[in-house]
């Protein structure tokens, strides 16, 4: 099967966007995906804030990107987009980092006032990364999502929408993506 990193752009220790992220790993492993997971907020500040790609710790997530074949990418939402946690590691990005890769993004935030911060915020910069195949994303609702001792809890419908969101990704990692051409 295909090899899938998820990013967890959350800078919160009690993350509901890092435990929903946790959640989408193990549903896209038992598709039998390889997973690899990174939680931004663990990664080294000084490096990120100063934008040296070269730090070993971020040079080894930009490889693992680099090694994916899709990308599931998770921020909550803060003044209307993604965060500046996950910003940071983007902009160190490089210029087409994405190329060729599946990615999904996902969204968590307080209100469905924030949903458009996907479309908005987040597609953008991810297709200026050169994301071969950006799939429909998802916005959660924080109240939706319940960290529990034994995993994570979800408002039913809202499980159902989001795995067949996360499904939908999954199969796509398995189809080959279609180059854009040119005309002249």
């Amino acid at each position: 099967m295909s090899s899938i990193l998820v990013l967890s752009g959350s800078p919160s220790a009690t993350s509901r966007t890092a435990a929903l992220s946790d959640h989408l790993a193990d549903r896209l492993r038992a598709h039998g995906h390889a997973v690899g997971a990174v939680r931004v907020r663990d990664l080294p500040a000084e490096p990120l804030a100063h934008g040296h790609a070269a730090d070993p710790a971020i040079a080894e997530v930009v490889g693992a990107i680099a090694a994916a074949d899709g990308l599931v990418v998770a921020s909550p939402v803060y003044k209307a987009a993604y965060s500046g946690l996950l910003k940071l590691l983007l902009d160190l990005l490089p210029q087409f980092a994405l190329a060729g890769k599946v990615v999904l993004p996902v969204v968590t935030g307080g209100t469905t006032a924030h949903v458009l911060a996907i479309d908005y915020a987040l597609r953008p910069v991810l297709s200026s990364l050169g994301a071969g195949h950006i799939v429909p994303g998802w916005f959660v609702l924080d109240r939706h999502i319940e960290p529990a001792p034994d995993g994570l809890r979800l408002d039913p419908a809202t499980a159902t929408e989001l795995y067949r969101v996360v499904d939908g990704f999954s199969a796509a990692l398995g189809r080959p993506l279609v180059a854009a051409s040119s005309t002249a």
